[in-house]
């Protein structure tokens, strides 16, 4: 460790595949596009990640590799700083440029995109403010889209490790290996990783949590508008569920919208043969329900994702680590009602209930009604569902609602949208919203980063100088609230809307696998 910490000194790291130089500014030493597994090109499209090759010398490591391949989304929360390419195995480290001898907390960022876009290369995701605050912190890549999750007869029958269809959360347990084997080079300590994501990020982290493929990989978690009841939509891999075909059907139906006939070796070899703008064919964010017919998402695979989380959460089939969770005031949500009454008919005997505990009148924005809805449904009671189901079994967990909007988009958002929550946690406010940040904003990026800090250190959010945040409690169902007065540990002020959602909840999810 003595050598680590004088070889960062001088921005040079040796890891198990060779030499790192990275660069330092203002206090931090960020190593970037450092490759933890092979690229994942020709022969190795669709195949679990492969051991990245040695290299001789020093390599530099003081640019983003690419992000991987994918259909940039206009209006993405995180603009990606890198052009998108197949060789996109990579990750990033920010470490303080001076510390001592003591081995250092580690944290590892998931991004969200869908599963279809996303990187680690977007300027709101640097993690030089968490290294500031004595955290090893830890990006990377995965593989997205139909590069990350598809599934081919003649890929199930060519496998030797029975690992089939889910390659981008393989590439994620691949890279907390990675952390594992080699963290220790940068200072930090692999028996003390918190591993945190956003939206489908914050899904992967509920995967994590629940894999048995994951297990001892990290010792805390935080999961950022990720639901917790289901992998949304995830289909079987040879088999159909919920109305969907299964995920190799849905690989069959791709390859023939390529022109491409029959599941044999001879049509895998034409689909790995294909372009890489060809299997990505328009997806992104936009276009992912469009393509439900040719693109599958995550798959049940029974080996990676072994079930729905809201079934081994309540078996306590997980991890039992200290737990974060929570979602957005204006968090996203969907629902294919066209009226008031079609929104809450699945409420049942419950629907003028609900419709009151909504505010619900003639003159609302159905819009926004809409979206609350289904934003309760998707992101907020799975946060209390999971916070209340771990802390009933007596793992340390914490909820929060992030309820503050930038001060430049008050007079446009009546609420936190998706995703907002991202450069406050990361304290790059301004890197979002440049001379349009304010002192507030800025305030509160501190709090957000502290409290995320905190409890990478210590599995315990708390700290001097902040308001105390309350562990999670059913009979109190107290979270914390950022809001523009700061953040307010109070009773959940949803509770009434989200009583009635869990009741819909268990309902609709009882007996289904």
């Amino acid at each position: 460790m003595m050598f680590a910490a004088v070889a960062a000194a001088q921005n040079i790291v040796t890891i198990d595949t060779g030499k790192l130089q990275g660069s330092t500014q203002n206090g931090v030493t960020a190593f970037k596009g450092i490759p933890y597994a092979a690229p994942p090109v020709g022969k190795l499209r669709w195949e679990p990640p492969q051991p990245a090759a040695h290299w001789k010398g020093i390599r530099q490591a003081t640019q983003y590799g690419h992000d991987c391949m994918q259909l940039p989304f206009p209006s993405d929360a995180a603009p990606l700083g890198t052009t998108p390419s197949e060789d996109c195995l990579v990750a990033n480290v920010w470490v303080p440029a001076h510390h001592g001898k003591a081995p250092l907390p580690v944290m590892v960022w998931i991004y969200g995109g869908g599963w279809v876009n996303g990187g680690s290369s977007p300027a709101v995701y640097s993690g030089k403010h968490f290294a500031r605050k004595g955290i090893v912190f830890v990006s990377f890549n995965y593989r997205l889209g139909r590069f990350g999750f598809f599934a081919f007869p003649e890929l199930t029958k060519e496998s030797k490790t029975g690992l089939l269809g889910n390659y981008g959360y393989m590439d994620q347990i691949a890279a907390l290996k990675w952390v594992q084997r080699n963290i220790a080079a940068f200072g930090g300590n692999p028996h003390e990783v918190t591993v945190f994501g956003e939206s489908s990020g914050g899904f992967s982290v509920h995967m994590l949590m629940t894999s048995p493929l994951a297990k001892g990989l990290f010792e805390r978690a935080m999961v950022e508008s990720g639901g917790g009841r289901t992998m949304l939509g995830a289909t079987g891999l040879t088999q159909g569920m919920n109305g969907q075909p299964s995920a190799e059907q849905i690989g069959v139906n791709f390859a023939r919208s390529m022109g491409i006939e029959g599941d044999g070796a001879a049509a895998l070899k034409k689909l790995r043969a294909l372009p890489a703008k060809d299997i990505v064919d328009g997806l992104n964010m936009a276009s992912m329900q469009k393509a439900a017919t040719t693109y599958s998402g995550p798959i049940l695979d029974g080996k990676i994702v072994v079930g729905q989380p809201e079934t081994l959460y309540k078996e306590g089939k997980y991890q039992h680590v200290p737990f974060v969770i929570g979602a957005n005031t204006l968090d996203i949500g969907f629902t294919h009602a066209h009226n008031v009454q079609q929104l809450f008919a699945p409420f049942g005997a419950n629907a003028k209930e609900a419709e009151k505990a909504y505010g619900a009148t003639a003159s609302s924005n159905f819009f926004l009604l809409g979206m609350k809805v289904g934003a309760d449904a998707m992101m907020r009671e799975p946060a209390r569902f999971v916070a209340a189901t771990l802390s009933s079994q007596g793992v340390p967990a914490w909820e929060y609602r992030f309820g503050y909007v930038a001060s430049s988009m008050r007079s446009k958002w009546p609420g936190a949208p998706h995703a907002t929550e991202i450069p406050f946690v990361f304290d790059t406010v301004k890197a979002k919203y440049g001379a349009a940040a304010t002192p507030q904003d800025e305030k509160m990026g501190e709090a957000m980063n502290t409290y995320w800090a905190n409890f990478a250190k210590t599995g315990n959010p708390n700290g001097a100088s902040l308001p105390d945040w309350p562990k999670y409690s059913t009979s109190k169902d107290v979270l914390m609230e950022f809001t523009e007065n700061g953040p307010v540990a109070r009773r959940d002020p949803a509770e009434e809307r989200l009583n009635l959602t869990e009741q819909v909840a268990n309902h609709t999810h009882a007996g289904k696998p």
